[in-house]
């Protein structure tokens, strides 16, 4: 009797259902919780998402069950109707902001709200290197229809070119809610990698004299500039481009919050809570969808593959077009600002930053990264919409 009720415990519990492919995912979310909290690798992010796929691939707790639906007849009408049999687990429900659509334009108002889109006025035509980094995405878009993918999944692996999370999670979410998963991992875990990922690149395509170029300091931008910037920019992209309004309309709407001056308690809530929040809510619900059963499987590998192919193209062809810039410009221009083109704002700008400065420490080149940067997100949100018009049906 004694035994039976040890086995009955033991059975009981997740450690007599782990399996290899849990620890494996166990120890991929503890490296990613190690260079967060000890290397500084994005923690807002890689904290959330590492411990959300911690929390999912530790057997029996529930947190991502479906809800049990039964169809039932109401004894009273004697119509079918359904009734909840049991409720979900707590991340399937806060999954549903994924789902539909509802974090990633949230993720833009507070993005818009924090960026300072000044950089990109003084200088418009950071604008082209923005645009440049976006080809990642369309080179992958070829690559994974050649691997056998669909228009509509094929678009949204593309995307994650362009290294922007809620763009990435917002087209998936219209084209192949199937992929939502494992895109969600890989758009999320390179936008944390980028101080990883873009060095050996940036490295790689430019001479020590290019890296070393100081830049001429920005014009001052006016307080009207400022304010007509996110406005003209939503009524000509939604014009053109209906579909992006969803990402474009509120990316701007917090620019305009962060910039009319008059509305700050609403600017400081885009910018704190709300957007502390729905990262939260973001990070974990995504780290969730990276379990074990999900993740081992050669369409799931295949996608992280073409993920970083796409993020790395991106890099490569945003400083490709810093280096144009920088003959064209009479070696004015320091090309490493390209790679900022991809919309990782801020931390790809960091970047660029940090490489310059270990070949010339008077090199500040930060605001003049953050141009393509905010072009690069820009880029992203209308290269989302252009594929959504395309594929959306």
């Amino acid at each position: 009797m004694f035994l039976d009720i040890i086995k009955g415990f033991w059975e009981s519990t997740g450690f007599a259902s782990l399996t290899s492919g849990h620890l494996i995912m166990i120890g991929i979310s503890l490296v990613l919780l190690y260079l967060a909290i000890k290397k500084g690798f994005e923690p807002l992010l890689l904290v959330p998402i590492a411990f959300g796929m911690l929390l999912a691939n530790l057997p029996l707790g529930g947190l991502n069950a479906e809800p049990i639906v039964e169809i039932v007849r109401d004894p009273n009408t004697g119509e079918l109707v359904s009734q909840t049999k049991q409720l979900g687990g707590l991340l399937y429900y806060l999954y549903q902001g994924v789902k539909l659509g509802i974090y990633p334009p949230l993720i833009f108002l507070g993005v818009g709200a924090m960026t300072d889109f000044g950089p990109l006025i003084a200088n418009p035509r950071s604008i082209l290197l923005g645009a440049a980094a976006q080809f990642g995405i369309f080179f992958t878009f070829v690559g994974a229809t050649m691997l056998g993918f669909t228009g509509p999944e094929a678009a949204s692996i593309g995307i994650i070119g362009g290294a922007d999370g809620p763009t990435a999670l917002f087209l998936t979410s219209q084209l192949a809610d199937h992929l939502l998963g494992p895109i969600a991992v890989a758009a999320y875990s390179y936008m944390a990698l980028v101080p990883i990922i873009q060095p050996p690149i940036m490295r790689a395509l430019t001479t020590k004299k290019e890296r070393a170029v100081k830049m001429e300091q920005l014009r001052p931008v006016s307080k009207t500039e400022r304010i007509l910037f996110p406005i003209v920019v939503t009524i000509l992209v939604i014009l053109i481009l209906p579909s992006a309004a969803p990402l474009i309309g509120f990316l701007m709407l917090g620019n305009l919050l962060r910039e009319c001056g008059v509305v700050d308690r609403l600017s400081k809530t885009a910018q704190n809570e709300l957007m502390n929040i729905v990262v939260i809510f973001l990070g974990v619900t995504v780290g969730a969808t990276a379990t074990a059963e999900a993740f081992w499987n050669l369409g799931t590998l295949k996608i992280i593959a073409l993920g970083l192919i796409a993020f790395s193209i991106g890099t490569a062809t945003g400083v490709v077009f810093g280096k144009i810039m920088y003959k064209l410009s009479g070696g004015k221009v320091n090309p490493l600002i390209g790679a900022a083109g991809v919309s990782a704002v801020p931390m790809a700008a960091r970047v660029a930053q940090k490489v310059g400065q270990e070949e010339n420490p008077s090199n500040f080149l930060l605001m003049h990264a953050m141009g393509p940067n905010v072009a690069g997100v820009i880029g992203s949100a209308v290269a989302a919409g252009a594929l959504l018009m395309f594929f959306g049906g």
